[in-house]
């Protein structure tokens, strides 16, 4: 059995499209501006609601198929762990996960979402799409680098406390970003998840609804009802990022992570680790600790090639501080081989469509 899919460009309204999709009509694409370029499927295996094809940070794109029943699983167990149903602001593009997931939230509450305008996020357009909210319990979900552009904005800072919940994820969140916004009065829970898992499904490192969280070998694995059919024309890669263990179906993430006490910290991915000199440096890590340091918050660590020490961390930043107390810092914590070898200071952070910062780019200028 197939049904149809249908195919809408990212800068179209696709609610009423997503609304028949879960409700067993055509299932739904909504092409990335930056995707994959080959020719969409015209019909999907009839269990298939959704395809949305991931952002291609942590490895080439791909094409998720996801059911109806996964994604509303999602979203129920959102709604459960932030309290109760509310209207959403959606500020995300709607060919990624995260801004599908705030679509199907509010089908699934009743609430009409209010949308974020403008071609490029601002505090400016979101003041104006928060000033619509009707209800009193209301959420917005958001990327790191949305919730600083808020942050500096006095009148998007003020927005954002009378928001019920600030979802926040698609990225390693710095420390001191949340610690600003806490000081503010803003309550935000970050979300870990992807396509695969359709979206967020542990909030603040504790799995919701019927999620499951499980490391293997120190790579998390994480399970339960909202997890994607597979990957869309690739049986062996769905095999092999979808393994079945005790009888249940898993999503190998190739992040790495442990337990404290009852919570999930993800340390890293499993492919971000480098030989330097003979020693494994695991680049998260790097960056991890680079931004606990003063004034380096935002930095975003990529390897570079070294015709001496194989390859090497190379940090970049906004930030014009003098960088060496933090790297000595770093050095302290995690050995000398991991301090980064160059700190290149930038005055903005590339940035892919979804706000996350564009490592591919940065690795590109690393290695110039």
């Amino acid at each position: 059995m197939t049904r149809s899919l249908r195919i809408l460009s990212a800068d179209v309204p696709v609610l009423d499209a997503l609304r028949d999709a879960l409700g067993g009509g055509p299932a739904l694409m909504v092409l990335r501006p930056d995707g994959l370029g080959d020719d969409p499927p015209g019909t999907v295996e009839q269990r298939i609601a959704l395809i949305v094809e991931t952002s291609g940070t942590t490895g080439r794109p791909k094409r998720v198929a996801l059911s109806a029943d996964a994604v509303l699983a999602g979203a129920a167990a959102s709604e459960s762990a932030l309290g109760g149903p509310g209207q959403w602001v959606l500020a995300l593009p709607t060919h990624y996960i995260a801004g599908l997931n705030v679509l199907t939230r509010s089908i699934a509450a009743g609430f009409d979402p209010v949308v974020v305008g403008g071609d490029r996020f601002t505090a400016k357009d979101f003041v104006v799409a928060a000033r619509q909210v009707t209800e009193p319990v209301h959420y917005v979900s958001l990327v790191p680098a949305q919730l600083a552009t808020l942050l500096d904005d006095d009148d998007a800072r003020d927005r954002l406390t009378t928001f019920s919940r600030v979802l926040v994820g698609g990225q390693s969140t710095p420390r001191a970003l949340l610690d600003r916004a806490a000081g503010h009065g803003i309550r935000v829970t970050r979300t870990y998840g992807s396509s695969e898992t359709s979206g967020g499904c542990v909030y603040d490192g504790v799995p919701i609804g019927n999620a499951a969280v499980r490391i293997e070998d120190g790579e998390v694995w994480l399970g339960g009802p909202s997890l994607a059919e597979g990957y869309w024309g690739d049986p062996a890669l769905t095999r092999d990022r979808f393994p079945t263990l005790d009888g249940s179906r898993w999503f190998a993430t190739a992040d790495t992570g442990r337990w404290d006490g009852e919570r999930l910290t993800i340390t890293g991915r499993r492919d971000d680790v480098i030989i330097s000199g003979g020693v494994k440096i695991a680049l998260g890590a790097v960056e991890a600790a680079l931004r606990e340091q003063l004034f380096f918050a935002d930095a975003v660590v990529v390897a570079a090639d070294d015709e001496r020490w194989g390859q090497v961390p190379v940090a970049f930043t906004t930030s014009g501080a003098d960088a060496g107390p933090a790297m000595a810092a770093v050095g302290g914590q995690l050995g000398r081989e991991a301090r980064p070898a160059r700190v290149i200071v930038v005055d903005d952070l590339p940035l892919l469509p979804s706000g996350k910062v564009d490592r591919a780019a940065l690795a590109a200028r690393a290695a110039d």
